[in-house]
């Protein structure tokens, strides 16, 4: 068991940069693959980005690498995802999600825990 929630989200120019924070609840944190995902409305939620436990090992979706980048510290049970170079198409809401599994997951149905949100709004 594990809480999320998300923080730093905002408004921001295209071309401007954004970090996310994910602040997660109790010692099982560790336990837990981490990843992001985002959603605008009606669109169906999609992966961005997820690390593995000890944040070792990434993956990210096509269109963020290069920009985006995940990175954990265990110490202080906070994922985050650094922003840059957005672009209006970047524009949603971006979610925290911990996957106990033994391998890092891309598909939002396989996250176990979700964090209710933050908006990130990038304007053209």
């Amino acid at each position: 068991q594990v809480q999320l929630v998300e923080s730093g989200g905002g408004l921001v120019q295209a071309g401007g940069s954004l970090r996310l924070f994910c602040a997660a609840s109790g010692r099982t944190f560790t336990r837990y693959n981490m990843g992001w995902f985002r959603q605008a409305p009606g669109k169906e939620r999609d992966f961005v980005a997820a690390l593995s436990r000890s944040g070792a090992s990434t993956y990210y979706a096509d269109s963020v690498k290069g920009r985006f980048t995940i990175s954990r510290d265990n110490a202080k049970n906070t994922v985050y995802l650094q922003m840059n170079s957005l672009k209006p198409e970047d524009t949603a809401v971006y979610y925290c999600a911990a996957d106990g599994a033994l391998a890092i997951a891309t598909m939002y149905w396989d996250y176990d825990y979700w964090g209710q949100g933050t908006q990130v709004t990038v304007s053209s």
